[in-house]
């Protein structure tokens, strides 16, 4: 336990001396303070822009503009750039035989991965969080009724995603020990998760899903049970990922 402890606060070390964990915070605290204000001018701005003599009619923007464009840029952008970001995780220290010296004073394999897993996950954690109190922050200026049924739920589906897409990093790298092919590996992942989707009796297990159907569960459109099956799913997959990596890991020569 002392081993994994002091490896996980070095892991966290490494990512603020690498800018990473700064990127990944100011890219998500960019997106928490954008999402309220496009959702908010966006109507505006179109309005300016037409020509004079031609009207649109656009609805009023409500607080579920905001979240709509919160999941919208974390689900297709934000998660792009964690994976970006992590995708050297354990694959450049293979790549440069930095683990050898460690492991060969005793520093055991199941150590590392679990460790890199924890520290990326707290990362990921962090700037999601982070961007999810701004947009709500920002929301309250904007519109008086902020109240949204199932929120917590809704955001933690999204979480669960990027604590899965971060497993999938991890055995990606290990497996290739290159971080375009961590990058691959999780393209891979997401694009056939994306084809089985196309499969109605696949969809309730799908962990696609989970980054779906976001707007649906706040306007109550979907319930929460229905998502759960696809839930556990990720969940599974996500604990199937770290333990394969612990495995190959233990097994593959650096």
């Amino acid at each position: 336990m002392r081993a994994y402890l002091v490896f996980t606060k070095k892991e966290l070390f490494e990512l603020t001396k690498t800018y990473k964990l700064l990127l990944i915070v100011t890219v998500f605290l960019i997106f928490g303070f954008m999402n309220p204000v496009v959702a908010k001018f966006t109507p505006d701005l179109m309005e300016s822009l037409m020509e004079e003599g031609i009207k649109i009619s656009l609805p009023e923007p409500t607080i579920f503009d905001s979240w709509a464009q919160f999941f919208k840029n974390t689900t297709q952008i934000g998660l792009i750039v964690l994976v970006i970001i992590f995708s050297g995780l354990i694959s450049n220290e293979l790549s440069k035989g930095t683990l050898i010296n460690m492991l060969t004073k005793g520093l055991s394999r199941k150590t590392v991965v679990l460790s890199k897993f924890t520290s990326s996950t707290l990362v990921w954690t962090l700037a999601y969080f982070l961007s999810a109190l701004v947009t709500f922050l920002y929301s309250m200026l904007f519109w008086e009724d902020t109240q949204v049924e199932n929120l917590l739920f809704s955001l933690t589906l999204v979480w669960v995603f990027g604590v899965f897409l971060i497993s999938a990093i991890i055995l990606g790298g290990i497996l290739f020990k290159t971080s375009y092919g961590s990058i691959l590996f999780c393209g891979v992942i997401v694009g056939g998760l994306l084809i089985l989707n196309i499969i109605p009796k696949v969809q309730d297990y799908n962990p696609i899903q989970l980054i779906n159907i976001n707007m649906d569960i706040l306007k109550g459109d979907v319930e929460i049970f229905e998502i759960l099956k696809s839930l556990w799913t990720t969940l599974g997959a996500s604990v199937l990922f770290v333990i394969s990596s612990i495995v190959v890991f233990c097994k593959k020569e650096i």
